[in-house]
């Protein structure tokens, strides 16, 4: 039954068989799907939501003039990329979640109640990223939400906070929200920073290849400048933030307040709505679950899947393609995704390696431009250790309510690893299958141990990676 089962045979049902299966329908996805479509393979692009996009170009097909006015040319840009996959003549399944992939390159996934399989000569994973954990205390309170979810919720259906939110943390995206807002008519109580001298000063030896990149600089700049235009209180270097709750009428817990210090002043600002937000990480979900190799990312701070020039894994056929490899933005993910569809279409026989090659270079050229400002973004806007690794009596998982100081607890008792907290204290165990926590679970360790986070490792990763039914399952 297993050989069955991974060869995408279950109960009699026969996977359909295609040349390239794209995971995924971001930036990276869509540019990956429509260059091996135009190389005349039979490409399918299977993604949950309702159309492509992914969460950089999130419902750009049916934005309006006005929404594309308020979120700006960089997610407008997205229609293009969007145009070219629908001219392509690949197949879109949308709906589809993805709930494996094995080493055999066999895809499933599930659809409206019902399980699909298909099995692909090649797949190529462009699953993007997830927000980092803010673990501070209160975060987990009714009325505090990441950055990354409001920007999604006026990107899909233009909402916006009915209160003037705080917005707190570090990184571009948090400035970007703000502006957007401020282009929205949102008012905004405050946007609070983390970022420290320290790291502007560490940045500025990344400073001479940043300037090679000067209209990411431009764009950074402007964004600030707009929301200081607009009257919008920043306040920098803050430290020890944490959120106030108060009780409403139903008895339910809510953010009051952001507490913080800056620049030795101690600040408590009501608000009732709280933005998380201190960057973003590969989704390594399903490379995790491929056993693929994974290495400690220094300088972004997370795992990332090792991967050769054309991302393909050390998982024969298996790449993977955009931030999910390694945080690089939408730009570098249209790049990287066309860069693996090349070498799937070279490998399947559909192009030489001479045009291959050449047809590479430009992307090759563009995706070193816009790669520059990296360095800088990532030592400007590196988190802080006290906002990654929490005091004792802050929930890490939220899932099952395990705190900093439970893992630590575990760690007395003789605890090495992610997998071993699970068996502790059901960390990691709960819905989320330990997207939330992961990060903070390993580090949390790492410093209790004193050794690096590569030596703790990472949650095991099994399927299904997102949940269904023992009905469903049986029904394919």
């Amino acid at each position: 039954m297993a050989a069955e089962y991974e060869a995408g045979l279950v109960s009699g049902f026969a996977a359909e068989a295609v040349d390239v299966v794209v995971v995924g329908a971001g930036p990276a996805g869509m540019s990956a799907a429509t260059r091996a479509a135009r190389a005349g393979l039979s490409v399918v692009l299977l993604d949950e939501q309702d159309a492509v996009g992914g969460q950089i170009y999130h419902a750009i097909g049916r934005a309006d003039g006005r929404r594309k006015e308020i979120l700006g040319p960089d997610y407008a840009a997205g229609a293009a990329v969007a145009d070219a996959f629908a001219r392509s003549g690949a197949r879109h399944v949308a709906h589809a979640s993805v709930w494996q992939v094995t080493g055999e390159r066999s895809v499933h996934y599930l659809k409206d109640g019902k399980v699909g399989s298909f099995d692909a000569r090649r797949v190529i994973l462009a699953t993007g990223a997830l927000e980092r954990p803010f673990p501070i205390p209160g975060w987990t309170l009714t009325g505090v939400l990441t950055a990354g979810a409001a920007q999604i919720l006026l990107k899909s259906a233009g909402e916006v906070p009915t209160e003037a939110p705080v917005l707190a943390g570090c990184g571009p995206l948090l400035y970007l929200l703000g502006w957007q807002y401020v282009r929205a008519g949102v008012p905004i109580r405050a946007l609070v920073d983390t970022t420290r001298h320290e790291d502007r000063w560490r940045a500025k030896k990344h400073l001479l290849s940043a300037l090679r990149a000067w209209p990411f600089l431009s764009k950074g700049l402007q964004l600030i400048r707009t929301l200081r235009d607009a009257g919008v209180p920043i306040h920098e270097a803050a430290d020890d933030l944490r959120i106030e709750s108060t009780k409403d009428s139903d008895g339910v817990e809510r953010a009051a307040a952001l507490c913080f210090t800056s620049q030795g002043r101690a600040h408590r600002i009501e608000a009732k709505v709280i933005l998380l937000h201190q960057g973003v990480v590969p989704n390594t979900q399903f490379t995790l679950s491929l056993r693929a190799q994974h290495h400690w990312d220094t300088a972004q701070l997370c795992f990332a899947p090792s991967a050769d020039a054309w991302g393909e894994l050390d998982v024969p056929g298996i790449f993977i393609a955009g931030d999910g490899g390694g945080i690089g933005g939408a730009l570098a993910a249209a790049e990287q995704g066309a860069l693996s569809a090349l070498q799937a279409a070279c490998q399947l026989g559909a192009i030489d390696a001479a045009t291959r090659d050449r047809e590479a270079a430009p992307h090759r050229r563009a995706l070193a431009q816009v790669l520059r400002i990296r360095p800088f973004l990532d030592s400007l806007y590196r988190p802080r250790d006290a906002n990654r690794i929490p005091h004792d009596d802050v929930i890490v998982c939220r899932c099952e309510e395990v705190t900093a100081g439970d893992v630590r607890g575990f760690v007395e008792l003789g605890c090495l690893g992610p997998n071993q907290a699970k068996s502790f204290g059901r960390c990691g165990m709960g819905p989320c299958q330990g997207r939330m926590c992961g990060l903070t679970v390993t580090e949390i360790i790492a410093n209790a141990r004193k050794v690096s986070p590569d030596e703790v490792g990472y949650y095991r990763i099994r399927p299904p990676i997102k949940p269904l039914t023992l009905g469903e399952l049986a029904g394919e």
